[in-house]
């Protein structure tokens, strides 16, 4: 794949019509994608999780900022046993991966203990699991037309309320999603 075809730092809106329930009315933001695949996660899925109880789950007892209700995502439905945390302020945490300037994806939970301390990066997003696509599998459900896809703005992604999420990442790429019809009709 030629490097200006990546869609590594685009959104993915599911197309209204997209009835799989694992996509549904989401948006996924695409962190890598390349000639062997491509890895999201999902940034509108809250599940019945919040920070607190994850502190608690990995025993981190050394809490310095109080987080009130922050709710942990389905990022996706692989490896949903496993955390990342898409974060705005890059740092050097110990397995990050730098999707632009200003967003990067860690998998290590050193940065968790440092949310809990208050040292860790202000804007941030918990999920566990991710979306994944095989080698040209994005490609084919873009061309049946599963998905919108385009850049991705970081203020929807951390500063803009998740029930408006879908809606606001479509409206960013100048498209509103209750006009888009799901009838296919014949001339």
């Amino acid at each position: 794949m030629v490097e200006s075809s990546s869609l590594s730092d685009q959104f993915l809106i599911a197309m209204p019509a997209l009835d799989d329930p694992n996509f549904s009315k989401t948006v996924t933001y695409l962190c890598d994608h390349n000639e062997e695949g491509a890895m999201g996660l999902v940034i509108n899925r809250p599940l019945d999780l919040d920070i607190r109880e994850l502190f608690s789950h990995l025993q981190i007892t050394n809490i310095q900022q109080d987080t009130g209700y922050i709710p942990i995502y389905q990022g996706g439905p692989v490896q949903t046993d496993r955390g990342f945390v898409l974060h705005r302020e890059i740092g050097e945490w110990e397995a990050s991966i730098v999707v632009n300037d200003d967003i990067a994806i860690t998998m290590s939970q050193d940065i968790i203990t440092s949310i809990a301390e208050g040292t860790g990066p202000k804007d941030f997003l918990i999920a566990l699991g991710y979306a994944g696509w095989g080698a040209g599998q994005l490609e084919d459900e873009l061309a049946a037309n599963a998905w919108l896809n385009g850049p991705a703005d970081s203020s929807i992604i951390f500063d803009t309320p998740i029930e408006q999420r879908w809606t606001a990442s479509a409206h960013h790429l100048g498209i509103e999603l209750e006009n888009i019809s799901s009838d296919i009709g014949h001339a």
